[in-house]
């Protein structure tokens, strides 16, 4: 079986960025190299173009909230050279956080970058279609966030998500009829006769 991508070196990539991109490297680690948001697509469309680094998947997109700011983290892949790079990004401002968008070097980010703001409320600046992906527009909060309020107390409704009890819990009350035919009695293999046999 062929091993799996091996991860390069943070500190590999933020030299080879520093000799192409002075200025864009603000962090280096073991395992990411982190860039100034500001400079984060012009970082990923010299990774995604250089025949050293080969990063033509982004294979992963996704945001960190650590509370007075966030990190915007990009797993890069080579499919030819066998392995993948960490580039982080921080976002200083948590109120309002803006990013230049990944999605002309990368057309992957197009839901990618759309998840992480409906979750994370993380704009993205060049994005075509920004909207939110899995909850509705008017939506008033983002639920990934480490100060996210329930909806409940956010509108003063109270909220219950999912079902009130287990389906069929309250036989005199069900919440819904679907398969019914499957609704477990508790007469089934109440006679010892009927119960299951070790090693059937």
């Amino acid at each position: 079986m062929p091993a799996g991508p091996r991860q390069l070196l943070g500190h590999r990539v933020a030299d080879a960025l520093d000799a192409a991109l002075p200025g864009a490297v603000v962090g280096r680690h073991v395992e990411w190299v982190e860039v100034r948001s500001d400079r984060v697509r012009d970082v990923l469309r010299w990774l995604h173009g250089s025949e050293a680094f080969d990063a033509a998947q982004l294979s992963n997109l996704t945001s960190v909230d650590r509370h007075t700011y966030f990190e915007v983290v990009y797993h890069l892949q080579s499919l030819d050279l066998n392995h993948q790079i960490v580039v982080k990004a921080i976002v200083e401002d948590h109120s309002d956080p803006l990013l230049p968008s990944a999605y002309p070097v990368y057309k992957g980010a197009l839901l990618q970058e759309r998840e992480v703001y409906d979750l994370m409320g993380i704009r993205f600046e060049g994005h075509p279609d920004l909207r939110r992906l899995f909850l509705w527009e008017g939506y008033p909060a983002f639920p990934l966030r480490k100060d996210f309020l329930s909806l409940g107390q956010i509108t003063g409704k109270a909220v219950n998500p999912g079902l009130a009890r287990f389906p069929f819990e309250d036989k005199a009350s069900p919440d819904r009829m679907m398969n019914a035919g499957n609704i477990v009695t508790g007469e089934r293999e109440a006679q010892a006769g009927n119960a299951p046999q070790a090693g059937h």
